[in-house]
């Protein structure tokens, strides 16, 4: 085998082994005007709910505009909205444990006043 064949192997120009690299997204300052202008209507929005008196649906509704949040910040900031499915997939199974984490602790902290309401 030749120098040339084997350098060849070696450097991978059109970037087939790792495909999530050969391209890079880029962004306008446009789209990151945007994604501000939501996250703050999405804080407003937090801060109007807090002075609304929803009883107990105040936290989840607080936890939900927070989810929102995050995730404009993770799909645009960290650039998840243009990587593989793969990277979407382990991202959309960190919010999944998220809720099960959540569905868990609400359940034992309702189950400790069984009877009393």
């Amino acid at each position: 085998m030749s120098h040339d064949a084997i350098h060849s192997q070696a450097h991978d120009a059109s970037n087939v082994t790792n495909p999530e690299h050969a391209e890079h997204h880029i962004v306008t300052p446009l789209q990151y005007c945007y994604v501000f202008a939501t996250l703050l209507v999405g804080t407003a929005i937090t801060v109007g709910a807090a002075y609304v008196d929803m009883g107990v649906l105040n936290p989840i509704v607080a936890l939900a505009i927070a989810c929102f949040k995050a995730c404009v910040v993770i799909l645009f900031f960290m650039h998840a909205a243009y990587q593989t499915r793969l990277i979407k997939v382990t991202i959309a199974s960190g919010f999944f444990v998220f809720l099960v984490l959540i569905t868990m602790t609400l359940t034992d902290y309702l189950s400790r006043s069984w009877g009393l309401w």
